[in-house]
């Protein structure tokens, strides 16, 4: 076998079903061995970024790794954004790019990329494979790394001249990585000092996030929070973790959270972490960030132990089984009174929206929740929009929702939907997505069509990128600057270019109806076109920086907010 055969090869004894590619002349040897292939299945992509994002909603949606095919040079640096979602969020890929000759590398040959040093910061691990006979070894220790431990990328540049060339080497059977570990159980010791501070408790706080989905650890931590009776909150892409419909969940936290899950947040005597890392929009100000509560934090990845919190214990391994060596050291705990303030936080302040003014985002996404019966595949794109879906759009399960957390990527949610429908192509997947992103990887319309998936697309389009304008209206004295999006296409005609069916929705009267349509549309993708009040604001809503007990619940009347220290 030659190179190429050769990943060929190996990507069908790694169960590998779709690939999302786009070729070119470095590639053309791989792209080539695809043919006597069946067993793999091409999907030829509009752009690299799309196909890297199509790849990362496969892999959130179903759990397994997501394959990349691009060329060199623009074709390589085009997944670089797909990367970095993928890497901060934690979700394995694998990405092969193509590359110029050997004896070409670093003269700047015909569309020569340094790929492996321009990805260093954005991937798990990578390789520049420079002998066919290392292939075999490689594309093995390539799949382990990406899904084992903490999961992220893994890059592959292959020479064209290396996979063109022979390869005699055989398939390993196992990986050797010498200083690779990957923890699994805790350490009995701190298993048994986290279940007394545990028990110490009298108003205990679940905080649980995407390293807890990554494990699959959702049925242990509905054990632990319904025998400790403990509230628990998740982080925006620990969202299916726990059920949101359990009466003990207190939905998301941090910047835009529930008024509720911040309350308890505030007030909780001890606050345990489940696959999740105490980032700023979790925290806001640090030092004023539970500073009486005790802290315990569960991680697969030992790096992120007192990065940010110093946790009074910290357990590293994976976040299942670790909790399934906790459960049995805990009991029933004395939080009925800690349960009835969370609750009255629940009736006090509920989520909520006007109901008059126009067509807001929140009822068309309340609505799609509702008719949808909380079972959908959600994916979103980076905006107001993405807040009011994971506010109004619960999740009961894992891997339900798909959404760019730590990168931010704006353009994720539809191509993400792409890979997720083809990964789950008996669910529901809705693709939430405003005006701004939804242009930045539209292309991908054609690659929705041609095959054939039944997403629906819908636009929350407010004819701003809206998070930019609130911003502006709280904080920069309703200075608008570069937020108006003006020249926005009809959507539906667009889709109709592409052959895709087209509804729209203008009044708050028409959204239960359209809904219903375009959920019953399974002849392809299809677009709902929600054309929302163009301002409005995400609450609750905690400024970059300010104390968790800062929060605001609605714009404040009597005031001028000074501007965030934090980031965005």
């Amino acid at each position: 076998m030659n190179g190429a055969q050769v990943v060929v090869e190996a990507l069908k004894r790694e169960g590998v079903k779709y690939i999302f590619g786009y070729p070119g002349g470095a590639c053309m040897p791989i792209f080539d061995a695809l043919l006597d292939a069946p067993e793999l299945e091409l999907v030829l992509v509009r752009h690299e970024q799309g196909g890297t994002h199509m790849a990362d909603g496969y892999a959130r949606a179903t759990g397994k790794p997501g394959v990349v095919l691009v060329t060199s040079g623009p074709g390589a640096t085009n997944t670089v954004t797909g990367l970095l979602t993928a890497q901060m969020d934690s979700i394995p890929l694998i990405v092969l790019t193509g590359q110029t000759i050997t004896p070409n590398l670093g003269k700047d040959a015909f569309q020569e990329a340094d790929i492996f040093g321009v990805t260093m910061p954005v991937v798990k691990h990578s390789y520049l494979v420079k002998d066919a006979n290392d292939l075999p070894k490689v594309m093995k220790e390539a799949f382990h790394l990406a899904t084992t431990g903490r999961p992220g990328p893994v890059l592959i540049d292959l020479p064209k001249d290396v996979v063109s060339a022979e390869c005699t080497a055989n398939f390993p059977e196992n990986t050797d990585l010498p200083g690779y570990e990957v923890p699994m159980k805790g350490n009995a010791d701190d298993i048994v000092r986290a279940a007394d501070i545990i028990m110490e408790s009298r108003r205990p706080l679940l905080y649980v996030g995407a390293g807890a989905v990554g494990a699959g650890a959702a049925k242990e931590v509905l054990e632990l929070a319904e025998k400790i009776q403990a509230p628990v909150t998740t982080t925006l892409l620990g969202k299916g973790a726990f059920p949101e419909t359990h009466e003990l969940s207190v939905g998301m936290l941090g910047m835009h959270g529930t008024a509720y899950a911040n309350k308890a947040v505030v007030g909780c005597d001890m606050i345990m972490a489940i696959g999740a890392r105490w980032d700023d929009r979790i925290t806001g100000k640090v030092s004023e960030f539970c500073p009486t509560a005790s802290k315990i934090h569960i991680d697969i990845d030992p790096a992120e132990f007192g990065k940010i919190i110093q946790p009074d214990v910290s357990i590293n391994g994976d976040a299942r089984l670790v909790l399934q060596e906790l459960i049995p050291h805990v009991h029933k705990l004395d939080s009925g009174p800690w349960l009835k303030s969370v609750a009255s936080w629940k009736k006090k302040y509920p989520l909520k929206y006007p109901k008059r003014g126009g067509l807001r985002a929140q009822y068309v996404l309340d609505e799609l929740d509702r008719l949808s019966e909380s079972r959908g595949i959600i994916s979103t794109d980076v905006g107001q929009h993405q807040m009011w879906a994971a506010q109004f759009c619960k999740s009961s399960r894992e891997r339900q929702w798909l959404s760019s957390g730590g990168a931010g990527t704006m353009g994720y949610g539809f191509p993400a939907a792409i890979g997720a429908q083809l990964g789950c192509p008996n669910d529901l997947v809705v693709a939430v997505v405003g005006d701004g992103g939804f242009q930045m990887t539209l292309a991908e319309l054609s690659t929705a069509a041609l095959q054939r998936v039944p997403i629906k697309i819908l636009i929350i389009d407010n004819r701003y990128l809206g998070m930019i304008r609130q911003w502006q209206e709280l904080f920069f004295d309703q200075r608008l600057s570069g937020c108006d999006l003006e020249g926005n296409p009809d959507f539906v005609k667009l889709g109709e270019a592409y052959g895709v069916k087209g509804f729209r929705i203008r009044r708050a009267g028409d959204v239960t109806k359209v809904l219903k349509k375009a959920l019953a549309y399974n002849d392809g993708p299809c677009i709902i076109h929600a054309e929302v009040v163009k301002e409005d604001n995400v609450f609750p809503m905690i400024p970059a920086g300010a104390a968790v007990k800062d929060m605001l619940i609605e714009k404040p009347k009597d005031r001028k907010l000074e501007k965030p220290v934090g980031s965005t």
